[in-house]
């Protein structure tokens, strides 16, 4: 048995699938990487949680390399596989609730440069948008995916995908520019 299993080891057509396999992970995590991990500090907020997310779903990707027929698809797939990693984290992570609301929390800027500034508003509106019209909105922007692709990804019609496109768009632009005539009156 061992012999068998040995022959089958050191057999060149499995070493070169396997150097195949290695391959072509290799250039799907070069050209995906920037993205996915992009896609998962939007979910979630947190390098340190976007970058295990990440990880895990790469991991996940390598597992089931032979399941992606074809490489056009393999942004799509990715995606896929990082929003199921996303749902499994709270499938796994007890919450411990307080009183206080989330948007009473002060978020501390690094910088507070006038463009930092900005990106941190809008980064914070977009955060603040129901799920169901941020995420499209991040598919869109941080993924590049068209209306027809998100509603794939999202198991929806694509007039659906539009219209949450549409709203989000929407509600951003009030804020921001609420958030402009304030400025403009406090200065």
């Amino acid at each position: 048995m061992f012999d068998s299993f040995r022959k089958k080891k050191s057999d060149p057509t499995v070493i070169s699938d396997m150097l195949s396999k290695q391959r072509r992970y290799d250039s799907l995590v070069r050209a995906m990487h920037g993205d996915i991990f992009r896609y998962a500090y939007w979910l979630c907020g947190d390098r340190h949680v976007a970058e295990d997310i990440t990880q895990e779903t790469f991991l996940r990707a390598w597992r089931s390399l032979d399941s992606l027929k074809d490489e056009k698809a393999a942004k799509a797939w990715l995606i896929t596989i990082l929003r199921r990693e996303n749902a499994r984290r709270f499938e796994r992570k007890q919450f411990d609730y307080s009183d206080v609301e989330q948007e009473q929390l002060v978020d501390v800027l690094s910088s507070s440069t006038e463009e930092n500034v900005e990106q941190h508003l809008l980064r914070r509106q977009i955060g603040k948008l129901d799920i169901e019209y941020r995420e499209p909105l991040l598919l869109q922007l941080i993924g590049g995916f068209s209306g027809e692709e998100i509603a794939q990804l999202l198991d929806l019609n694509r007039n659906t995908v539009m219209t949450r496109l549409f709203r989000a768009r929407n509600q951003l632009k009030e804020v921001l520019e609420k958030s402009t005539v304030r400025g403009q009156s406090n200065g």
